[in-house]
């Protein structure tokens, strides 16, 4: 799973597979003449952390195919990397509704992919650190952008169910909120006639 990179490692990368596609290695070497050693081993650090490039057994590298990098880009992160979170969450609004109704009411897709999530005011810090370290995109309350991204709404206390693995507001509230929304009148009667509500 590659995550993105500022330009500097993007123009690195861009002349590695330039000069030597996903097939042939390459070294650390390549960048000698043309930065210093510390901005070297940022960039080879970079790169490798971001899931751009590989590092092989001989001490040299292959690049990762573009193909694969910019796909990986718009996968779904956030439902693998939240189980790895040491504070509580809860799934709300349209992302508990999606969960309760076992996915037959989904609301992204690669275009657009909101989380919407539940946190104590005092973790509020802790989760924009947790969404920023796996390069996330994160807001309060409200906010937007291309692909996956997450909707923090800091509470002073949280309430939540056990589903899939997942913190999640409970049945009652989200038969409640998409009962009120049109949208959403399949997963409503989805949820309605498997738990039978």
């Amino acid at each position: 799973m590659a995550t993105e990179i500022p330009s500097y490692g993007l123009k690195a990368y861009a002349l590695f597979f330039a000069k030597y596609k996903d097939k042939e290695k390459f070294k650390q070497s390549e960048l000698d003449w043309i930065v210093g050693q510390s901005m070297k081993k940022k960039i080879f650090a970079l790169l490798l952390k971001a899931g751009w490039i590989k590092k092989q057994a001989d001490n040299t590298y292959i690049c990762i195919n573009p193909e694969f990098v910019i796909n990986s880009l718009l996968e779904f992160k956030v439902p693998q990397i939240i189980k790895n979170a040491t504070k509580d969450y809860v799934f709300t609004n349209l992302s508990a509704v999606e969960i309760w109704s076992d996915y037959s009411y989904v609301q992204r897709g690669i275009e657009k992919s909101p989380y919407f999530i539940k946190v104590l005011k005092k973790d509020l810090n802790y989760w924009k650190i947790f969404f920023n370290s796996h390069n996330i995109p994160n807001y309060v309350n409200s906010g937007t952008t291309i692909g996956e991204y997450v909707i923090l709404i800091p509470v002073k206390k949280l309430s939540f169910v056990e589903k899939e693995g997942y913190k999640v507001e409970s049945l009652k509230k989200t038969i409640k909120l998409a009962k009120l929304n049109e949208m959403y009148l399949y997963a409503y009667n989805y949820i309605k006639k498997k738990y039978r509500k």
